[in-house]
């Protein structure tokens, strides 16, 4: 297996997660680090590699990479991604891809003109709980699908939506779905497919210094044969995260898995089947006074090297990211209102 040469390009709490996976995999190489911001701000002396302000300064050095993963703000995620492939690079995208279909969309275009794999990181696939359930679900092992519900009740606060970062602004954040919610947006779509007849309502509770955008909402719609779904999704909980949850009420039986990070099997009585031990789950990233998704970014790292070398297929295909961003940008195309305003209760 040839070792795959990587750089990464954002350096915050993501980007170092990045760094550290690819420095601990034997058959990969960390080559170069990227940001506009100062090397000393982040606290990046273990890691002797060269260090550059710029992206393209990066794609002028000569440096030979393979691959660059992508972890700057969400709002640049397609204007550097068609930079480096058009360099002739792989790219990696933290997730979301983009925040516009049609920027999504000139990505795998791009990807195609120049050759090259685009890997969109959805880590929380690789967990054990998500995999169960996609075994239990892609074997109809529950038969006919009633209903659907996704809860993500999370914190972020004032020591999250620090002032003068790019989190909250909408050019660059997107909105909680995108930021937040992603991931398990991402789950529903890999599990159930695409969402129809949706209906929004946003609000923003104790956000508005904070963000120009929602922080709490309900969302309902119907997939595959006329089944129903909803999401309920806030930021606005008190002091640390709540949950991240699916349930499930089918024909044959019902599931929930829930836990912080959609991580635990809470409930599951199918008819006939017994459940099976699931291998723990790897703790979720530490992001300082915060943690998010599951800790499994060197699941993602070691596709990438495995679909270089010819030794598997991707496991988050450029089709899947678009079609995540397109559900999120037609949920919030079918809010009540385009105007959220604070709530005061």
């Amino acid at each position: 297996m040839n070792k795959v040469k990587f750089a990464v390009v954002g350096c915050g709490h993501i980007g170092k997660r990045h760094a550290e996976v690819i420095s601990k995999n034997n058959d990969a190489e960390l080559t170069a680090l990227i940001d506009t911001n100062s090397f000393e701000q982040f606290n990046l002396h273990q890691y002797k590699q060269p260090f550059f302000s710029s992206l393209n300064d990066f794609l002028q050095s000569g440096i030979e990479t393979d691959v660059i993963n992508i972890a700057t703000p969400n709002g640049l995620h397609a204007a550097h991604a068609v930079a480096c492939l058009n360099a002739g690079k792989h790219v990696v995208i933290e997730k979301p891809m983009c925040l516009k279909s049609n920027d999504a969309q000139t990505i795998i275009n791009t990807a195609y003109e120049k050759h090259k794999q685009v890997f969109v990181v959805m880590q929380n696939r690789y967990s054990p709980t998500a995999q169960w359930i996609k075994e239990v679900v892609d074997n109809n092992i529950l038969s006919k699908i009633y209903m659907v519900q996704l809860n993500c009740f999370w914190n972020r606060d004032e020591r999250y939506y620090i002032k003068d970062s790019w989190h909250g602004n909408k050019e660059l954040d997107g909105g909680t779905l995108f930021t937040q919610f992603s991931h398990f947006i991402d789950i529903f779509y890999w599990l159930f497919g695409d969402i129809k007849n949706i209906k929004s309502t946003f609000a923003s509770f104790n956000h508005k210094q904070l963000t120009t955008f929602e922080d709490s909402g309900i969302v309902n719609f119907k997939f595959g044969d006329n089944s129903i779904g909803s999401l309920n999704f806030s930021t606005s909980v008190y002091k640390q995260n709540m949950e991240s949850s699916i349930t499930v009420i089918a024909e044959n039986g019902s599931v929930k898995v829930g836990g912080q990070y959609m991580d635990k099997v809470e409930y599951c009585r199918i008819k006939n089947y017994a459940m099976p031990q699931l291998r723990e789950a790897t703790s979720a990233n530490d992001y300082g006074n915060y943690k998010g998704s599951a800790a499994n970014h060197h699941y993602v790292i070691q596709n990438v090297i495995d679909v270089l070398n010819n030794a598997a297929p991707i496991t988050t295909t450029t089709a899947e990211g678009m079609k995540v961003v397109d559900i999120i940008q037609r949920i919030y195309a079918g809010s009540e209102t385009n105007n959220i305003s604070e709530i005061t209760i």
